[in-house]
């Protein structure tokens, strides 16, 4: 890597830091159309470095790279002005020669470097994470609530029962399930939240379902944040009640489209987004390479 250095921040946490890591990630955002972290990881970024290993590709005192191991994961972002000069490749086998296990990674994009990269190190191909659309106009007529009263999230009431239900709908998702109290807290804490857009569906004192709702103020755009339903009360309509529900709320505060991301392969979800109107282009695929911890790389 010409006229660059790699630097280790293992542990290290400073506002300063985080600047010139965001710098990075917004650089890269404008050039490739899709952010290079997903919401997870910019929140845990954000929240400090504790127990996760950085490495940072510089010139003279200027970031133009990194490397992030947290857990299993790995995030890499190099600036546009410096790709193709192997400073990726370096970051990589910086965060590999570290990791005593299985690694996992994202390419937010699909980005053919990111392929490119990952079939040089051994990594394989292990989940699509599809972005489907529609238009929020000529919406479906909502449909009878049967018994269930939708209303928004309280906060400081509610956190329970959501994670409860949250727990129990995405009980095989490897992220969502898994979210915690403090994951909560801090997104309520994001200028993006907003409980009137957050649905909660009773039946009595019981939590069923919900659907949370996320606005994009840049370019403005509605999101099916997340859609869950009850094991208990699967199968009767609930999921579309809740889904449409968001989607007038979305279209009421005068957004035009709405997205939302779905597994691949989970075609019971993908059919019913597609009888609500939703497609998926190819190029709107989130890609997530695995790395076995006994293969090493390339």
């Amino acid at each position: 890597m010409e006229a660059a250095s790699l630097v280790s921040l293992a542990g290290e946490s400073s506002p300063e830091t985080y600047e010139s890591l965001d710098r990075v990630v917004v650089a890269s955002t404008s050039e490739d159309g899709a952010a290079p972290l997903d919401e997870a990881a910019t929140l845990a970024l954000r929240h400090g470095l504790d127990g996760t290993s950085l490495w940072v590709a510089t010139d003279g005192d200027e970031v133009n790279g990194f490397a992030w191991l947290h857990g299993g994961a790995l995030d890499l972002v190099v600036h546009p002005q410096a790709r193709r000069q192997g400073r990726g490749r370096a970051l990589l086998d910086a965060a590999l020669d570290a990791a005593a296990r299985d690694v996992t990674a994202w390419s937010h994009g699909n980005h053919p470097a990111a392929a490119a990269l990952a079939r040089a190190t051994g990594f394989e191909r292990v989940r699509d994470l599809w972005v489907m659309r529609r238009s929020l106009h000529d919406l479906p007529a909502l449909p009878d609530a049967d018994g269930v009263d939708v209303r928004p999230f309280r906060v400081g009431v509610d956190e329970d029962a959501w994670l409860a239900v949250n727990r129990e709908a995405f009980a095989h998702h490897p992220e969502q399930g898994g979210t915690t109290r403090r994951d909560l807290e801090e997104r309520e804490g994001e200028p993006w939240f907003d409980p009137a857009g957050f649905f909660l569906a009773w039946r009595g004192d019981e939590l069923v379902g919900f659907h949370w709702t996320k606005v994009h103020e840049s370019p403005p755009v509605g999101e099916v944040y997340v859609v869950g339903v009850s094991p208990r009360a699967q199968g009767g309509g609930l999921g579309r009640l809740l889904t449409l529900t968001g989607l007038h709320h979305l279209a009421a505060r005068g957004l035009d489209d709405v997205l939302l991301y779905v597994e691949s392969d989970n075609a019971p979800a993908v059919a019913v987004y597609e009888r609500l109107g939703f497609t998926h282009a190819p190029e709107d695929t989130h890609v997530q390479y695995s790395l076995r911890g006994d293969q090493g790389g390339a």
